[in-house]
């Protein structure tokens, strides 16, 4: 069977740009899928995907120009209803086959064959390849059909019949284009109103020839490059523009280098087809505003690459990605300095404006700012956050903890929600907390409280770096907790994919707080303060958000390599304070590794499932005198020697320690489930032996639930 590479390419009118990747990648893998589906494409074919603003393309090769016949078994119906007591076949058989395309001169060559506790009938037959046109025009439908299009258009299209007309035609955008080819050859196939050729469009003004003509598949990337003025492959552009930045941005000198931003580099990526890189400025006078606002408007709203020195620090220079490149630059580059200037303007406007009027005195404005309609306005919520700000302050200045006050604590809480009323923070949201630690320090806060109120959004997303001080750590927890209490009190819990109030982000917040902090602080005590500020306004949800929350820890400890048996056996136990969850899992895992842990881990499930199934309670109490056995004498006298270090590890914190001291006890354990009959006749007799097994099961699940390591 001979084999080509294929070549298919939708031309189309600019794609949305944060969509493109995407929508490339998925066009390429569903078409090359459906082609492999079909046997076109064998395992040794390979697809390379191809996305520019105007067109998404897949290159495939070997495919070949009729797909191989497939020998096919097709169960027809149980002998029993296909064939009469003569063996003849019945009008069910026949009309069976004849939907088949096949008479009764079939039925002789029929197959038996057990099918359950019936024998049943077979036709075997030869299914014919699928045809490469065919194939490939299945496969296309499915590929433009399973595109993650974000937004379908609708647009005429002139019909291409003997009456003129239109049609309505759906799409991501207008397509004006089809390329099908195989080798040289085109393959005729149509879509979106388009019938399959051989040429496409290069760029909009720089294409040496239009239209642009491919000679074959393998031709595409080569002569679209050439005669096209474009770089097809997505990959490749985005890794020229890359080049071009760290070329121009070493030209500027002083250590300059482009702000890392890969969203924005694959946005600018999907914005040109020929990239240009320039260098531009504004007015030094701007760089009075604080960095963080000329950055994100220049990136946002100009898709700019700002500079910045070895610092950091931003200097006056920024580049651009241009889409042509004329021989004389200059009227490009003055175009994106004129277009800049009124942003920066705008942002140097704002900050000043801003400063006139103190955070303190903003805060009175929070409450005609809507919160939620079951939980009222953002000043309401602030004095929630300062007060569950507060309690946390207190019960880590009772705790020892350095670097935290309440009143601080307070303070920061108060304003850190003002720069919602500023200017700044209205044109950019992206900016709040940023903004207010600005505002804070030209208010004269102390620097620990502009830190807090610049922090308390954090973390913001995963990975992001946690706040800077401990007055920061303590409002950033309140701000997540009330968020977290107040929208579980009110039953709005995230569902599927759809959080609007990123309440899986607050909890891992929390959580990555109380862990990498070490806080001595107690989770269900945290719940229950947060939920009291909010009085009847909510129903109590700190058993919901408590699962919520240890979820969230399964799911992040996991990530980090801890087996999903370790993470159980330590979660089971639900420990309160989240900080101990790290040492508690090491010392889970050191006690699997000795040679005793399955023994042990069997033997606590099994007492586990004894104490179940007991009738009555059952107290953590032994009589010594009332134990009969050898067994059960030697087990409580093992336990005599070894729990109470166990204890007094654990409560020092060396859960390794605690856990290895119990692996003595797997021998006495093992002689007494062999040697002793737990449910004996007489009732005080078993009642004193489920008492051991009790005071047993608790010594040995205090740093985690043991039973969920058995196999």
């Amino acid at each position: 069977m001979t084999t080509q590479n294929l070549l298919v390419e939708l031309f189309v009118e600019e794609l949305p740009p944060k969509a493109l990747k995407k929508l490339g990648d998925a066009f390429a893998s569903v078409l090359f899928d459906q082609l492999k589906a079909q046997g076109l494409a064998g395992a040794d074919s390979a697809v390379t995907a191809f996305a520019s603003p105007r067109r998404l393309a897949a290159h495939v090769t070997a495919v070949a120009e009729r797909a191989a016949d497939k020998a096919v078994s097709q169960k027809l119906m149980p002998v029993s209803v296909g064939l009469d007591a003569s063996g003849q076949a019945t009008p069910a058989l026949l009309k069976r086959l004849a939907g088949l395309g096949a008479d009764a001169s079939a039925v002789a060559g029929l197959k038996r064959a057990p099918d359950g506790k019936a024998e049943a009938l077979f036709y075997d037959s030869v299914v014919p390849g699928a045809e490469l046109a065919v194939g490939l025009q299945k496969a296309l439908d499915e590929a433009l059909a399973k595109l993650p299009i974000p937004k379908v258009m609708t647009y005429q299209l002139e019909t291409d019949c003997e009456l003129p007309g239109w049609s309505s035609v759906q799409f991501v955008r207008p397509a004006h284009g089809l390329v099908a080819l195989h080798g040289a050859n085109v393959v005729p196939v149509k879509a979106l109103g388009l019938t399959a050729g051989n040429s496409t469009h290069g760029h909009r003004f720089e294409a040496a020839v239009d239209p642009v003509v491919l000679a074959d598949a393998d031709a595409y990337a080569a002569t679209l490059l050439r005669d096209g003025a474009v770089i097809a492959s997505f990959a490749e552009r985005k890794a020229e523009i890359a080049r071009q930045l760290a070329a121009a941005a070493a030209k500027v000198g002083g250590g300059c280098q482009p702000i890392e931003d890969d969203a924005l580099l694959d946005e600018v990526t999907a914005l040109v087809e020929r990239p240009n890189v320039l260098v531009c400025e504004f007015e030094k006078q701007f760089l009075d505003v604080p960095q963080e606002c000329l950055i994100l408007t220049m990136k946002a709203n100009q898709k700019y690459f700002p500079l910045v020195d070895t610092q950091g620090k931003l200097t006056n220079k920024f580049l651009v990605v241009s889409n042509i490149s004329p021989d004389d630059a200059s009227a490009v580059i003055g175009g994106n300095e004129r277009v800049v200037r009124p942003r920066l303007a705008d942002a140097k406007f704002f900050f000043d404006q801003d400063r006139k009027k103190p955070l303190v005195d903003r805060v009175a404005g929070l409450d005609k700012v809507v919160y939620h309609n079951k939980l009222g306005t953002q000043g309401e919520r602030m004095l929630r956050v300062r007060e569950i700000a507060a309690e946390i302050a207190r019960e880590l200045m009772a705790a020892g903890v350095h670097g935290v006050s309440d009143g601080a604590a307070a303070q920061a809480a108060t304003v850190a929600k003002a720069d919602l009323l500023t200017d700044m923070v209205g044109e950019f949201p992206e900016l709040q907390g940023i903004m207010g630690g600005y505002y804070a320090r030209h208010d004269g806060l102390t620097e620990e409280v502009a830190f807090a109120v610049e922090d308390h959004y954090k973390p913001r997303f995963a990975g992001d770096e946690l706040p800077r001080n401990m007055t920061g750590v303590v409002v950033a927890l309140a701000d997540k907790l009330e968020t977290l209490v107040g929208m579980f009190g009110i039953g709005n819990l995230p569902t599927g994919d759809k959080d609007p109030f990123a309440l899986r982000r607050h909890a891992l917040g929390v959580v990555r707080m109380l862990v990498e902090k070490a806080l001595p602080l107690h989770l269900d005590t945290l719940l229950h303060s947060a939920a009291k500020v909010f009085g009847d306004r909510i129903t109590d949800p700190t058993v919901p958000l408590a699962d919520f929350i240890y979820d969230r820890l399964a799911g992040g400890l996991r990530e980090q390599g801890f087996s999903a048996q370790e993470v159980d056996a330590v979660l089971a136990l639900r420990p309160d304070r989240l900080a101990d969850v790290a040492q508690r899992l090491q010392a889970v895992r050191a006690f699997a590794a000795l040679p005793e842990a399955p023994a042990l881990a069997a033997a606590n499930k099994r007492i586990g499932n004894i104490l179940k199934k007991s009738e009555a309670e059952v107290a953590v109490a032994v009589n010594a005198s009332a134990l009969v056995e050898p067994a059960e004498q030697a087990l409580f006298a093992a336990m005599q020697a070894t729990v109470p270090a166990a204890n007094a590890q654990f409560d020092a914190g060396d859960y390794t320690a605690s856990l290895q001291a119990l692996a003595a006890l797997r021998a006495p354990v093992d002689a007494f489930f062999d040697g002793v009959m737990v449910n004996a006749d007489d009732p005080a007799l078993k009642a004193n032996r489920l008492g051991l097994l009790k005071t047993l099961h608790e010594a040995m699940n205090r740093v985690a639930d043991l039973s969920r390591l058995a196999a």
